[in-house]
């Protein structure tokens, strides 16, 4: 089989995801994505005829973040017409999906060269709901249809997700806060240190003017003191009724688990930021990069996908990480670096928990908690960053997972290299 290689990741910098605030709220979703297309051209010297497709992440693919963003924003970057595009959804594990299937298409021998990638602008999402509402149109969780999915499979909000299994894992809040202030410090010392730069691009308007340059979301003042000072986020959602009926997000939890009484115990310090941002990743075949004169910077070892209870939605990561080590041949001891979306601080405290993982190992560079989850967008920058701390730590192989809506979660595996191993 042919092996698939990275030979690039970059990625715009995450810009507070807001309106009126962040930095990259008042641009378009087309545009993050060309900024990182084209970076991936220009630093690469690519021919963009040669590229065999695009495959792209978007999560909410609505309003000006619908139509194909793979092929579009391919155009906007100024890409051959000949180079394809496409757009998937696998909720938060869209970036680690494209990654995955471009690697396929490569050792399949099907493609020879595929930029894989995502783009989320979380400024956008809020207010598309909105909208939407404001139409007439209700939310999915009361559609009739989905009325009876949900009695079959009750899926809640993701906080409240957070929460109940917390609850049910044991986990105090001083636990889980302390995984938002390691996230906070790790990233502070990351970011000092220059150890992004190698991967981000900066965004520039029409004009070319510099709109972002620099990590947005980051607090690294955050203490712990003030983490322990914050109130719970979703406790007042938990019991909001969602229908006529009086169904409450908590309710649809107790669907499934009708004894949990569920604590609350994240909030804004602990649980993932609301942020803008795009990644790309050029995957190539060894015969495409010797060609054209690339040199590969990792490979990709195996890649799996793995669904776990949809009414908890956020315990597949450790399934699909035990799945994606049995499939590479690997043990847990072997992987040098992990990379677990901080989506909730119970994702990865549960992780390390489940799995027996070294802290030192993991998210070593912070993670989502303080640097923000562009959903469609994160595992893309996921990969990229390991593949980079891999390069400056010498090491050999990392593992990226995380949670996703409906209970999914995708997992690939990668190995640095610096030379082709066909």
């Amino acid at each position: 089989m042919t092996q698939a290689y990275i030979i690039d990741a970059v990625r715009t910098p995450r810009g507070i995801g807001k309106q009126g605030k962040g930095s990259l709220a008042h641009m378009h979703p087309q545009h993050l994505a060309a900024t990182v297309l084209r970076a991936l051209k220009d630093r690469n010297g690519l021919d963009t005829a040669t590229i065999d497709d695009v495959i792209w992440s978007v999560s909410t693919q609505d309003g000006t973040q619908a139509g194909d963003l793979g092929r579009m924003a391919a155009l906007d970057a100024g890409y051959d017409v000949t180079s394809s595009g496409t757009t998937l959804d696998r909720f938060c594990g869209g970036g680690i999906t494209s990654v995955a299937l471009a690697a396929a298409q490569v050792m399949s021998g099907m493609e020879d060269c595929v930029i894989a990638g995502g783009t989320e602008m979380m400024s956008l999402t809020g207010q598309l709901m909105r909208e939407k509402m404001g139409a007439g149109i209700k939310p999915p969780i009361m559609g009739s249809h989905n009325d009876r999915l949900q009695q079959v499979h009750p899926q809640s909000h993701q906080g409240i997700c957070g929460d109940a299994i917390a609850t049910m894992e044991g986990f105090t809040r001083e636990e889980l806060d302390e995984v938002g202030y390691r996230s906070q410090q790790r990233a502070a010392h990351a970011i000092t240190e220059g150890r992004f730069a190698k991967s981000l691009v900066p965004v520039t308007d029409e004009a070319g003017t510099v709109v972002l340059e620099r990590e947005e979301y980051p607090r690294p003042e955050t203490t712990r003191e003030g983490l322990a000072g914050l109130e719970p986020a979703f406790a007042k959602i938990a019991d909001m009724p969602l229908d006529a009926s009086g169904t409450t997000f908590r309710g649809l939890v107790n669907r499934k688990y009708p004894d949990l009484e569920i604590q609350n115990f994240h909030h804004a310090g602990n649980s993932s930021g609301v942020v803008d941002g795009a990644a790309g990743v050029l995957v190539t075949s060894a015969d495409y990069a010797r060609k054209h004169g690339l040199k590969p910077r990792a490979r990709i070892v195996a890649t799996a996908n793995m669904g776990d209870d949809p009414t908890l939605m956020l315990n597949a990561p450790v399934p699909a990480a035990k799945k994606v080590l049995a499939k590479a041949g690997l043990t847990k001891d072997d992987i040098d670096l992990f990379e677990i979306n901080e989506a909730f601080a119970v994702v990865a405290a549960k992780f390390v928990r489940d799995l027996d993982l070294d802290w030192d190992k993991v998210n070593v560079n912070g993670g989502s908690i303080a640097l923000g989850h562009p959903i469609g967008a994160t595992g893309s920058i996921l990969i990229g960053t390991i593949v980079d701390e891999l390069e400056r730590q010498d090491k050999r192989y990392g593992l990226v997972t995380m949670c996703a809506a409906g209970g999914m979660a995708p997992a690939i595996i990668v190995e640095r290299v610096d030379d082709f191993v066909d």
